[in-house]
């Protein structure tokens, strides 16, 4: 019948889409699932499943990317744990994003361009996506369409994952990589970024263009480290990703206002305020043996306590936090520091 589209699926195995920002692929019958570890050797990152392997699971700043020309798009996925939100950006700009609900297995979008355009699917941030397959117009073709943008790998806790942002590509991180035209890969693990030395061995094997790291609150949350194995710990991290990335900009940051976590010691010994302190003097140490494209940003400058409105439970920011945090992050290393890739 006249003006009916007929409509074709697509397996999620098809190798000319694109998985932007993910480590590793984990193919089952049926589906691809994105990880942020490798994920047949998440033994080697965490010892159990509620640690490290829980945030990896969820693919923030993972993306599906090819071109198209269709009027239909839907994503077949496994049945959602969680509510979540997927965004859709066509030729660079967001053209929509599907709130899903629980037990979601469909992910639709309409009203799309009637023309061959570059489709990017930003995944939820909050939750696993395993993807089944995806339906598109009968006579529509996958081009395989590469991200060729500068590489950008950025690690931190859950202030980097942020789950609480409004929708996927609205991450703190996300923000940055869309304004300065990055091609994310965002290992921000909510509750787990301790310094681990397998997430540095990673960083330093992956390729990148541009690092940064954001590291200190999960340690004070934790009392992981002591004011004896902090600063080593941030020296070997820096020293391993060095290693893989000698010359790459690298942007160390501490944390970002932290309410009584500023003053009050943990079990452990530490404040927010002395973890700046070391931070900066890790970084200072390579400094002054030559390394002339590491820099520190002191987190204050990223988020201070004039910011507290945007702190709903005095430790991660909101959705409007999160944009604020970008824009500083823009300010203070593309701006003050002039940092290029």
């Amino acid at each position: 019948m006249k003006g009916i589209l007929t409509m074709k699926r697509i397996s999620s195995a098809e190798t000319n889409i694109i998985w932007s920002g993910a480590i590793s692929l984990e193919y089952r019958d049926g589906y691809v699932k994105p990880w942020r570890i490798p994920f047949t050797e998440k033994d080697l990152y965490s010892p159990t499943d509620s640690s490290i392997v829980t945030p990896a699971e969820m693919p923030s700043g993972v993306r599906l990317r090819f071109s198209i020309h269709t009027r239909i798009l839907i994503l077949h996925i496994q049945e959602l744990k969680e509510t979540a939100s997927f965004d859709l950006y066509t030729n660079d700009t967001l053209h929509a994003t599907a709130e899903c609900s629980v037990g979601q297995t469909e992910v639709h979008f309409s009203d799309l361009p009637d023309e061959t355009a570059v489709f990017e699917i930003w995944l939820s941030h909050s939750t696993p996506v395993s993807l089944l397959a995806i339906t598109v117009s009968e006579n529509a073709k996958i081009i395989r369409t590469d991200d060729n943008r500068p590489r950008w790998i950025t690690y931190g806790s859950s202030i980097s994952h942020c789950r609480s942002a409004n929708s996927p590509s609205f991450t703190w991180p996300g923000i940055v990589a869309r304004a300065q035209n990055f091609n994310l890969t965002s290992l921000g693990f909510g509750g787990q970024c301790h310094a681990d030395p397998m997430i540095a061995r990673l960083i330093r094997d992956t390729p990148a263009d541009f690092i940064s790291a954001k590291i200190g609150i999960n340690i004070y949350g934790g009392s992981s480290l002591t004011l004896r194995t902090f600063r080593p710990a941030i020296i070997g991290t820096i020293a391993t990703i060095r290693d893989g990335h000698p010359n790459t900009p690298f942007v160390v940051c501490s944390p970002i206002w932290g309410h009584h976590r500023e003053t009050e010691k943990n079990s452990a010994g530490m404040t927010l305020k002395d973890m700046r302190i070391e931070i900066r003097e890790a970084v200072e140490s390579f400094q002054r043996r030559g390394d002339k494209n590491i820099y520190y940003v002191d987190g204050l400058k990223l988020f201070d306590e004039s910011l507290s409105p945007y702190l709903p439970d005095n430790l991660h920011p909101d959705s409007e936090g999160y944009k604020i945090m970008a824009k500083h992050f823009i300010r203070e290393v593309f701006e003050i520091k002039k940092i290029t890739t």
